[in-house]
């Protein structure tokens, strides 16, 4: 089992599970963050302190392709260990529908 970053946490990026994590194991875009299943450690200390509930454990249903999604970009992006201000604007995306096709960039944040 893994935790994986979800839809919600696109264009929010709060970045409380980032501050909590024991290992550092989240890795930052453009406008969202994912974790890298490999080195989380199953602790759940981040899905809690999500203001968005974007962390999920991966052995929940239809959450194949957020697996993918972390997997492949956390990879691609910088590590992230600092907590940041989320985006001015997160809380007009909180619970938006069809973030994903609308606003998901493959961009790198800045990481540490």
């Amino acid at each position: 089992m893994t935790y994986v970053v979800t839809e919600n946490c696109i264009k929010c990026k709060y970045m409380d599970c980032v501050e909590v994590c024991p290992v550092d194991c989240f890795y930052e875009g453009e406008n969202m963050l994912v974790i890298h299943p490999d080195e989380c450690i199953d602790c759940g200390v981040c899905e809690p302190e999500c203001p968005a509930e974007a962390i999920k454990a991966d052995t929940e249903t239809g959450l194949e392709k957020w697996l993918e999604l972390n997997t492949d970009y956390a990879n691609k992006w910088p590590n992230i260990t600092m907590k940041r201000d989320a985006p001015e604007d997160a809380a007009e995306h909180d619970g938006e529908e069809g973030k994903l096709e609308k606003y998901f960039s493959p961009e790198p944040g800045e990481g540490d």
